[in-house]
């Protein structure tokens, strides 16, 4: 029964422990079963923390033998990407710079599951600092995905990034759901990768307060899980207004999971035109069309839109993202918290460069340089002034597609996976990965990646649905119509 449990959803487990068809804690001993055992294969995990998950588990059980009300997610073990603070449990941003730092309190977003009744079985692995699109930059090694390319031997494929530990772990049901966090796409483009469903929610939904900053006007905390239903339950459970985030919207949380709606007669679907790029990947090409094929079967109505600011949403954020990098990291320098190399008869500086050097990995170096450079004095005003204008610019071309329509398909990603290796000398050609995320992320606009087939060599492909602000019902109620649609039920053969 116990590798059953594993197999449900976050909805199913909820149900079976409040009905007492199983306990919490068969569900957590459970997959703290799996999570020890693909440990050494998958790499998802920095820190397991399976206590955690049973105490979580035991209050459930007692709470519902008590007759007590329960929470939305009472009795769910979840993954938690060790990009949020984790009261007396390890907080490295999977780097070497924060690793053995134990925070004294808890991030708002992880509170928050607590408090629906979460538990929590480890801290997942990610690129550091959430800088990556493979989950190759980590200190603590990659993370492999459990999916293989069919008869491509078995090389190992990237699971996405930066959320690529929450990705792998999900499909691999090494957990029911997780928390993810998106900057340019790094909860969309690893849910594609693995075949699972993420949602980044509109800027401001989910409180930052105890999320380690990459940029702090792109960063959001989102749920991924194995379908639409499980995303809107964690997702209400995430959200909600947070006074120690000055980002933080003011405004109540809905009902989503009670809104869910497949039906979409009246809507109305925008098909961006610069999306169709030269050379575009044909698994790819079709799966979008399908995906237009499966929403007009729902009801939809499709119209073709433009978003004529697309081709430079890539270098405008990678502009963006790297000068509030270079900002939020300045804050490491082996003083307060953290590493400190400190080499005999070394002054301050000295120890700044040291700690850094020793601390951060090429690709955190490589964006904290380039953050530097277009902040710097006489390439203020030449880059980055220039790339906040583009993202306004960006912004409104969304918000006049959204005059016409009620929410926007895409593809997630450009490509299926590529294995671990394959473009790691290439940082082009990784940061290529976010090209349909990036627009978006840099208008703080609600996304989601619903799985939507496999590509010729078996593995999983994503599209995207993209709504507007505050409007994150619409875009769960088209990817529900398309997971129906899609039928997408293949699983990666086990290995590990």
């Amino acid at each position: 029964m116990m590798n059953e449990l594993t197999k449900l959803t976050v909805a199913e487990i909820r149900k079976g422990v409040a009905e007492g068809t199983f306990t919490a804690r068969e569900v957590a001993e459970g997959f703290n079963a799996n999570v020890a055992a693909a440990q050494d294969a998958l790499n998802a995990f920095i820190v397991a923390t399976p206590d955690k998950a049973l105490e979580a588990a035991d209050k459930v059980d007692a709470d519902r033998a008590a007759g007590k009300p329960l929470g939305k997610m009472a009795g769910v073990p979840i993954g938690m990407k060790d990009l949020f603070a984790t009261k007396g449990v390890q907080t490295t941003a999977a780097s070497h710079i924060l690793e053995g730092f134990i925070p004294e309190y808890e991030s708002t977003v992880s509170q928050k599951l607590w408090d629906a009744g979460a538990g929590m079985l480890g801290k997942l692995n990610l690129d550091q600092f959430a800088m990556g699109s493979s989950n190759e930059t980590s200190y603590f090694g990659n993370v492999i995905s459990p999916w293989r390319r069919k008869n491509g031997g078995n090389a190992a494929m990237a699971p996405g990034g930066s959320s690529g530990g929450s990705s792998a772990a999900i499909s691999a049901r090494l957990c029911p759901a997780a928390t993810g966090t998106d900057t340019g796409g790094s909860i969309r483009q690893p849910a594609a990768f693995t075949g699972i469903t993420g949602i980044k929610p509109t800027y401001g939904r989910c409180s930052r307060w105890g999320i380690v900053a990459f940029a702090s006007s792109l960063d959001q905390a989102g749920p991924m899980a194995q379908d639409t239903r499980d995303c809107a339950i964690m997702l209400e459970a995430m959200a909600g207004f947070d006074p120690k985030d000055s980002t933080s919207l003011d405004l109540p949380v809905p009902e989503w999971e009670a809104g869910l709606d497949p039906d979409l007669r009246g809507k109305k679907v925008g098909i961006p035109r610069e999306y169709r790029m030269d050379g575009m990947d044909a698994d790819v090409a079709k799966s979008w069309d399908d995906g237009i094929a499966w929403l007009r079967d729902a009801g939809a109505e499709i119209v073709d839109i433009a978003l004529p600011h697309t081709k430079y949403a890539l270098p405008a954020y990678y502009i963006i993202a790297p000068a509030e990098a270079s900002s939020n990291l300045a804050r490491y320098d082996g003083v307060r918290y953290g590493l400190r190399d400190l080499p005999e008869g070394a002054g301050l500086q000295d120890m700044y460069a040291a700690t850094r050097a020793a601390g951060f990995g090429d690709e955190v170096k490589r964006r904290i340089l380039i953050g530097t450079y277009v902040l710097s004095a006489g390439f203020y005003d030449a880059y980055y002034t220039q790339a906040q204008k583009i993202r306004t610019l960006i912004a409104q071309d969304f918000a006049k597609a959204f005059e016409q329509v009620d929410v926007i398909l895409a593809p997630t990603a450009p490509t299926a996976a590529f294995g671990l290796g394959e473009n790691l000398d290439d940082p082009l050609a990784m940061y290529l990965n976010d090209v349909f995320a990036v627009p978006a992320s840099l208008a703080g606009l609600p996304a989601m990646s619903v799985p939507a087939g496999l590509n010729r060599e078996g593995l999983p492909l994503g599209l995207q649905v993209i709504g507007n602000r505050f409007d994150e019902q619409a875009v769960l109620n088209a990817g529900l119509a398309l997971e129906h649609r899609a039928g997408f039920t293949a699983e990666p053969e086990k290995w590990w």
